[in-house]
């Protein structure tokens, strides 16, 4: 296990759960796509780097249950399920629904992450091909939820209290898109493309010894 990105790991957690967020979540919905993306794309991120290859690795355990495109179609499920106006609203008004939509954030984050680059060292090469599309796929759909955010033309979420800062609700929902585009679509491309340049180093090396 690597400890340090374990520890970074549960101190995003910590800092999307327990500081102001989930308050301040109450009347900003940039707010609370903070805590989601930091959650999703932070944390889910950081804890299965540092669990990848160890015995703790459920994807070496049970393999069959960690295929990547299938976790990337999982994901797109849960997030968006959760945007749709009736849920999104329930988690903004109740403790319980708000713990229910992050514990399911950090669920089918982790889901995804250790199906790209979990499991024992046959079965990550065998899974990088499929670990990049799962990856790729994600941070497209990522993207256009982002985008459907930061441009709609009226708010998609209304709540009684009122955004903070000053901001109007479209403004504030704009910025949580922002937010969605920055760090979820970021995140998953970035890990996408390195899985894609490691697979690119093995067959130039393959091709180089050849």
């Amino acid at each position: 296990m690597r400890p340090l990105p374990l520890l970074a790991g549960l101190m995003t957690l910590v800092a999307a759960w327990v500081g102001p967020l989930p308050m301040m979540a109450e009347g900003s919905f940039a707010a609370h796509m903070a805590m989601h993306v930091l959650v999703i794309a932070v944390a889910a991120p950081l804890l299965a780097l540092g669990i990848v290859g160890s015995t703790v690795d459920p994807a070496r355990r049970l393999p069959w249950l960690f295929a990547p495109v299938l976790a990337s179609l999982v994901e797109l499920v849960v997030v968006w399920g959760w945007h749709a106006p009736a849920a999104h609203h329930a988690s903004r008004e109740s403790t319980l629904f708000l713990a229910l939509e992050q514990a399911s954030y950090l669920a089918v984050g982790l889901l995804l992450w250790l199906s790209a680059f979990g499991g024992d060292r046959a079965s990550r090469r065998e899974r990088a091909p499929a670990g990049i599309g799962g990856l790729l796929l994600t941070s497209m759909h990522m993207t256009l939820l982002g985008v459907l955010l930061a441009t709609a033309s009226r708010p998609l979420f209304i709540h009684a209290s009122p955004a903070p800062l000053g901001l109007t609700a479209l403004e504030d929902q704009h910025f949580g898109g922002v937010l969605m585009l920055v760090f979820g679509g970021v995140s998953y491309l970035a890990g996408g493309l390195y899985l894609l340049a490691g697979l690119l180093r093995k067959e130039h090396d393959i091709a180089s010894a050849g």
